[in-house]
């Protein structure tokens, strides 16, 4: 690793070792990009902290969960917020442990979309779905729920149906979320997700933003969506056929070649 750190890679840890230990190696195995890991854990009180406690390549935030505080996305929030606090690189990337990099030298290809443009605060893209093409475009197609909500939405209003680069896998200028006072819990009280508020504030302030095609996003990462929740499924309600969905996924993708290659080496906890 290079002396001088350009970037800050936050991973949020809740009660996911094997995602926890497979999201870190994989970092660790593909990134060439100066960086450094900072690993804020939500109070998992289990193995998976453990594990973390025994890393010594990475920088463990352990955040404490106050009585009363919402679980799942809000304590999400609150951890990349931490991490920011305590970031002291030119970019911030947000990751999910559910998010793997199968791609070598993937950081410096994804911060290669900044350019020299000092306008453009942050690179992502949308959620990545690992279905079928068709059946995405078919499930699209016949959420008419969703339909009537994007139909009947007041004109002007934030809503949770307009587009926003993800936190699975998001880089920002650290300046810009500073200078702009920008939080990743914002538009809490209005219903949105972790992050998203935070990305409409950018652009509404007149940032630029790069939002890569899923297909391209897809080269560098996996991400096993809803797989947190999967793996814990008495904190966190899924219907039945979403976790049998998931874990079907899960068990396909973790069976793979290239995730058992990184899971049997332990050369990278190192």
């Amino acid at each position: 690793m290079a002396n001088v750190l350009k970037a800050t890679i936050c991973v949020v840890n809740y009660k996911t070792l094997e995602f926890t230990r497979l999201c870190l190696r994989s970092i660790r195995k593909f990134t060439k990009y100066p960086y450094e890991v900072i690993v804020v854990d939500n109070d998992s009180k289990d193995e998976s902290l453990e594990y973390l406690k025994r890393l010594s390549w990475i920088r463990l935030i352990e955040r404490r969960h106050k009585a009363g505080e919402r679980r799942g996305s809000y304590d999400e929030g609150a951890a990349l917020d931490l991490g920011l606090q305590n970031c002291n690189t030119e970019f911030y990337i947000s990751m999910h442990t559910d998010t793997f990099v199968q791609k070598d030298n993937w950081l410096a290809e994804l911060i290669s979309y900044f350019g020299n443009d000092e306008n453009i605060a942050c690179v992502g893209s949308d959620k990545i779905e690992l279905t079928q093409r068709w059946r995405i475009v078919l499930k699209k197609a016949t959420d008419f729920q969703a339909f009537k909500r994007k139909i009947l939405q007041k004109p002007g209003s934030i809503s949770r149906f307009r587009y926003h680069n993800r936190t699975i896998c998001c880089i920002y200028r650290t300046d810009v979320l500073r200078r702009e006072n920008l939080s990743f819990l914002m538009g809490r009280d209005q219903g949105l997700t972790t992050g998203q508020k935070l990305y409409f504030e950018l652009l509404d302030r007149g940032y630029k933003t790069v939002e890569l095609p899923v297909s391209i996003m897809g080269k560098y990462i996996i991400h096993l969506a809803h797989a947190t929740q999967a793996v814990n499924p008495q904190e966190f309600p899924l219907q039945k056929r979403t976790v049998k969905k998931c874990n079907r996924i899960i068990d396909k993708i973790m069976s793979s070649e290239i995730i058992q290659n990184i899971l049997t080496d332990n050369s990278l906890d190192s």
